[in-house]
């Protein structure tokens, strides 16, 4: 799955930074403008699709700024209900599918399935998510992660994928080393330290208690090992065949 989410998060931090910008010297104000930060997130459609279209649709009801969702200038509930001609970019037929084929029967199904909610309690679809990122069922979660994330670098403009990629635990990386480099323990310790440090997501405290040393040993030993990488392709080898064998991605 390559897709530009990184590009895109840029981009709407972009708009948002500039429109605020721009909002503010107008009005002669400062600070912020949207609450929280921009969040694209993959949903399995066909389970959360309809309960998201409703959440959303029923906002401004929640919020107390309309009796009724239709009434809302800035929502597109009326355009799916057929009370409002819908804008160029707005496009009803996903959602309004699961309705029915012709228009107005979706269209009516549709209403009547956002206002049965109206008055009851009903929660943020969108607190399910994983790592704030993908919202589905668990097989679907796992799908995700085994074919699209698997290998996948961490990066700055992702940082869910640092809650979904999957991490070695200290003991899996312990074994594993032991397996190659038991013979020699100097250089075996040291490995396990710059990998544990480097994937396991643990902190320096946690790594440095399970191989009794300080927090400071653990960044000293990480340091030769890559000294050692810059000079040694034996050392090179090693731990790309651990890395490859652990099914490690830099987190």
């Amino acid at each position: 799955m390559e897709t530009p989410s990184g590009n895109l998060s840029q981009i709407m931090r972009h708009i948002n930074g500039a429109y605020t910008t721009y909002f503010n010297l107008k009005r002669n104000r400062a600070g912020h403008l949207f609450q929280g930060r921009y969040r694209a997130i993959l949903i399995e459609a066909d389970e959360y699709a309809k309960e998201l279209s409703r959440y959303i649709h029923l906002n401004p009801v929640r919020a107390g700024l309309v009796g009724k969702a239709e009434d809302y200038p800035w929502c597109s509930y009326a355009s799916y209900i057929g009370r409002r001609e819908p804008e160029v970019w707005l496009r009803r037929d996903f959602v309004l599918g699961y309705f029915g084929k012709e228009k107005s029967e979706a269209q009516g199904r549709y209403k009547d399935f956002v206002e049965a909610a109206l008055g009851q309690e009903y929660g943020d679809p969108l607190s399910e998510s994983v790592a704030s990122a993908i919202l589905g069922s668990e097989g679907f979660v796992e799908e995700i992660k085994e074919r699209y994330l698997k290998q996948r670098r961490v990066e700055r403009d992702l940082p869910a994928l640092k809650e979904l990629v999957t991490r070695p635990s200290i003991e899996e990386i312990d074994r594993a080393v032991e397996s190659v480099l038991g013979e020699d323990p100097v250089l075996s310790k040291r490995v396990k330290l710059y990998l544990c440090q480097r994937y396991s997501g643990e902190r320096l405290k946690e790594i440095g208690d399970r191989f009794s040393i300080g927090e400071s040993g653990v960044s000293q030993a990480s340091r030769r090992i890559r000294g050692q990488i810059v000079k040694d392709k034996r050392i090179r080898k090693m731990l790309r065949d651990l890395e490859k064998a652990l099914s490690l991605s830099k987190v």
